[in-house]
């Protein structure tokens, strides 16, 4: 009786669940994430961004073009979410159904899921970082146009995180090894 206890209640656990799920499934979530969240993140920067500059453009004219730099680092933060996401596509590579579940599989799966999921969230907080710097730039610009330089450095930092993200990510997929045939 308590051999079949014990036998339920490994076989409900998540250790037991996640070693059944199939890593190319989680390369997949993993792909999809990296991409995902990181054209969210840009598309989050473009709307706080485009809202305030639109709002300030009212007051001065002058400033819509030269504030459309914000949107650009905005739309970067999603370039970087394709790139990476091309990336670990390219390190997939098909296993024999025999090997599908071993230790270096799982590691390979596991390795491209966190990569995607590091890549997404470092670009979901940095298009959000370059939105709000972006919308402050465009209305510091409309008030005083010779602060629009100084924004922008600070604006050129806050996108370097995304920039960070993607190396983190590419570090870590490179541990993702298949198993060889």
């Amino acid at each position: 009786m308590s051999g079949a206890a014990v036998v339920v209640g490994y076989s409900s656990s998540w250790a037991r669940a996640l070693v059944q799920i199939s890593p190319y499934t989680f390369s997949a979530i993993g792909i999809a994430v990296a991409i995902g969240v990181s054209v969210l993140g840009a598309a989050w920067g473009i709307y706080i961004t485009g809202s305030s500059l639109i709002g300030a453009a009212i007051k001065a004219p002058r400033i819509t073009s030269k504030n459309l730099i914000s949107v650009i680092f905005c739309e970067a933060v999603a370039i970087y979410g394709v790139i990476v996401a091309i990336i670990l596509q390219t390190k997939l590579e098909s296993v024999p159904t025999s090997k599908i579940y071993a230790p270096e599989s799982l590691r390979a799966g596991y390795a491209i899921f966190a990569s995607g999921i590091i890549v997404g969230f470092a670009n979901l907080v940095c298009g959000l970082c370059v939105g709000i710097i972006g919308s402050s730039c465009a209305l510091s610009d409309a008030q005083n146009s010779s602060l629009f330089v100084k924004i922008l450095v600070i604006e050129i930092f806050g996108s370097a995180l995304g920039l960070f993200g993607v190396i983190v990510g590419i570090i870590m997929s490179a541990q993702a090894t298949w198993p060889s045939k």
